[in-house]
């Protein structure tokens, strides 16, 4: 790749005026993470930096075991990093504890995972309302059961996990990322665990309602065609973010 196509993920380099002038709603400077394994202390962010600014849909490309993982977590507040800075909602989370960014997390950022995470003794219902308890709204019930009538589910509402499909319980892992008006959604690898056509169909509800909410999407996936729906996409490399030009995200 040459260096005319990549430049550090500071900013985007092509964005709207009113997203430009907007604060970013995440901000991460430096971030760098480190771990031990055995006798060896492993590096797998370096110096990262990286901002996102309400509205947008950034895709983060890497091969496996590149640590996108890692990094949605401590984008997240999910995780502490080793060194630097991370902001969300203009919160400094190296200030905060883990209940603390528990609390700021709560009804502004949503989660789609590859495995879908649902809680297996709930019912499709239960599972869209567990957000909703903390971070309360009026008619909660109504509103988890329009969202899941919104991901086609209207019908399933008292299913377990297990009595549904893989492409359902990812439905019902959506209506609960969005349910509570999320500010950010953050989406790790939404369709590793389904066959290529569900994926398809996953993707474009998920695309649908996050225009529809004008959602913040942080989406990290090893699907190029994927990535290539966002409006900028990173690639992960040695610990780092670098941004593709568009004709390099199908390469």
């Amino acid at each position: 790749m040459s260096d005319s196509s990549i430049r550090d993920a500071v900013a985007p380099a092509t964005t709207s005026g009113s997203r430009r002038d907007a604060r970013p709603i995440l901000h991460a400077r430096q971030l760098s993470k480190q771990v031990v394994s055995g006798e060896r202390r492993l590096t797998i962010l370096s110096g990262l930096t990286l901002e996102v600014f309400p509205g947008e849909s950034v895709a983060i490309l890497g091969q496996s075991g590149a640590g996108k993982s890692t990094l949605l977590g401590l984008l997240a507040g999910l995780d502490e990093p080793s060194g630097g800075e991370l902001e969300l909602f203009g919160e400094t989370l190296g200030k905060l504890d883990e209940d603390g960014r528990a609390r700021l997390r709560a009804g502004q950022v949503g989660f789609v995972f590859q495995n879908f995470q649902l809680l297996p003794t709930l019912t499709a219902l239960e599972n869209v309302l567990l957000p909703l308890e903390l971070s309360p709204l009026p008619d909660a019930s109504a509103r988890a059961r329009d969202w899941l009538t919104r991901v086609g589910l209207g019908e399933r509402l008292d299913h377990l996990p297990k009595q549904l499909s893989g492409g359902e319980q990812q439905r019902v892992a959506l209506a609960r990322a969005f349910v509570t008006g999320a500010e950010l959604v953050f989406a790790d690898e939404p369709t590793g665990n389904l066959d290529q056509a569900t994926g398809g169909r996953i993707i474009e509800l998920l695309f649908q309602l996050n225009r529809e909410a004008g959602t913040t999407l942080i989406l990290v996936t090893h699907d190029h065609a994927l990535a290539a729906r966002c409006d900028r996409c990173l690639r992960l490399e040695e610990g780092r973010l670098v941004e593709l030009v568009r004709d390099e995200v199908g390469a």
